[in-house]
């Protein structure tokens, strides 16, 4: 394979054999680093949840918003980033990402009120959106199909350091120091980050002059936002507003949206000019991986945020000890990372996502049978069976839906995987926090410890039924290289 001109620098992309070169892997590396800090940034605010509550006076369907509203942010921003990553550089991408995200994490240590501190998580989210897509896209562009599993095993260890650390760190602060501190501690890693970014990252892949269509980025936002929000509004009705507009208005407002963005998008794929190319979804691969990733986000984003209200507020557990408790099961998901990508360049998918998505279902299944008499230990043992079950599943899921697609598309690809993930994630913790609340609040409200058991029984099944059909998808995905499945061309 020839050089990638990349105009300041250039990038050789790793031969066939399965080399990757010093150069490149100090690229992967910069990129996993800046992927860490914003993954403990955003794990961190499951468990300060409850403190949210208290100390600001919110209800939980506000206290949410403060990771809801993180994660639809990402899903509106995540679009562009394929048409950002063919327009500009690998390193403006990247200072732009973690100056937005160290900017955001400042307001958020300074927040004075709710308000402050929601705007703060925006502007953090507007930064940490183009990093997983730049992490993703990069290693399409440098790993060589062979060894990609291995690859995306590596990341996983470090992409799971955070998630292990993140409630930890946040139990910790929050029982002797506060919500902000969290924000103080994230900071300056995330400005190391930034400073070793702008010392040693390199340039990978090829930038055109596409224009930005600034109509494609509002309807993606009311699209989006829309539907999240109004989802959101679930929750209200059970707390004394019985006013059905906003939610009717909101769900209405982004179906419309959603449904022309993706006219346009069809329209302007013609000329190459689209803010996200859906011709990705000519891939078969692609889009039953796509699937696969909504259901899970679906039910997994819902789920990690209720475990914190059900054990600090059902079980009466320290903000540390809830840490403690997911602690163990983030390390197994790192751990096995390795062996997870070494499997699938081996031996494909489907060994992986069967048992994967079986043991993320059960688990969440057991969920629905939580109460005020649970073990810790069998909920620090479900949580690590969850974490395993997941491992199982992300890993082959993000390798195969990109190696289904050809070079052309890597962005756009890491652009809808972004935005898929997000917007399930997003629209999951709505749902479910939502109907949470409409349960505990009919048994008795937030301080009856037998009411959350009873409210997050409710959530749970939610998530147990979604977790369920992603066991009938996992027999349907195969790794690219061993059924042939079509990849879009570059033509129109």
């Amino acid at each position: 394979m020839s050089a990638v001109d990349t105009g300041s620098t250039t990038t050789t992309p790793a031969p066939a054999s399965g080399f990757i070169s010093p150069r490149d892997m100090r690229v992967i590396w910069v990129l996993l680093i800046a992927a860490f800090v914003a993954i403990l940034n955003e794990t961190t605010m499951g468990m300060a949840i409850p403190h949210l509550i208290t100390d600001l006076g919110i209800t939980p369907i506000a206290a949410q918003w403060v990771t809801s509203a993180f994660m639809l942010t990402m899903a509106v921003v995540i679009p562009t980033t394929g048409f950002l990553l063919r327009r500009f550089t690998t390193r403006q991408v990247f200072l732009a990402a973690l100056a937005l995200f160290s900017g955001g994490t400042l307001l958020a240590a300074l927040a004075a009120g709710f308000e402050m501190l929601l705007f703060a998580r925006v502007v953090q989210a507007g930064g940490t959106a183009m990093l997983m897509p730049l992490l993703m896209t990069t290693i399409m562009n440098l790993v060589p199909n062979e060894s990609r599993g291995r690859m995306m095993g590596r990341v996983s260890i470090v992409i799971s350091l955070a998630p292990s650390i993140g409630p930890t760190m946040s139990g910790f602060l929050l029982d002797h120091f506060g919500w902000r501190a969290i924000f103080v501690v994230v900071l300056p890693i995330a400005l190391v980050a930034m400073f070793v970014g702008w010392r040693w990252l390199t340039n990978v892949g090829e930038t055109t002059k596409a224009p930005l269509d600034v109509l494609s980025i509002i309807l993606s936002a009311f699209g989006f936002g829309g539907i999240v929000y109004g989802l959101s509004q679930i929750g209200s009705l059970a707390e004394g507003d019985a006013n059905p507009a906003p939610l009717a208005i909101s769900l209405t407002v982004g179906v419309i949206a959603f449904a022309v963005f993706l006219w346009r998008q069809v329209i302007l794929q013609r000329e190459d000019d689209a803010l996200l190319d859906l011709r990705v979804f000519k891939s078969l691969g692609f889009s039953l991986s796509m699937a696969q990733m909504f259901l899970l986000s679906l039910a997994f984003f819902g789920t990690i945020t209720l475990v914190p209200l059900y054990l600090q507020n059902a079980l009466k557990l320290s903000t540390l000890d809830s840490g403690l408790i997911v602690l163990p099961g983030a390390l197994a998901m790192g751990l096995l990372g390795p062996v997870i990508g070494r499997i699938y360049d081996a031996r494909g998918t489907q060994v992986l996502l069967i048992p994967g998505s079986i043991l993320a279902a059960a688990t969440l299944w057991f969920y629905t049978t939580l109460s005020v008499s649970t073990p810790v230990w069998l909920v620090m043992i479900s949580q690590i069976v969850l974490s395993v079950g997941l491992a199982l599943s992300f890993t082959p899921l993000f390798t195969a839906s990109l190696a289904s697609l050809t070079p052309k598309f890597y962005s756009y690809g890491s652009a809808v995987i972004g935005t898929v993930q997000q917007v399930a994630g997003a629209a999951g913790i709505a749902v479910m926090v939502a109907l949470f609340t409409v349960i505990t609040n009919e048994n008795g409200g937030t301080e009856v410890p037998e009411a959350v058991a009873t409210g997050s029984q409710t959530a749970f099944l939610i998530g147990a039924v979604i977790a369920t059909l992603t066991v009938v998808g996992a027999f349907f995905i195969r790794k690219p290289a061993d059924d042939g499945m079509s990849a879009p061309h570059a033509g129109h």
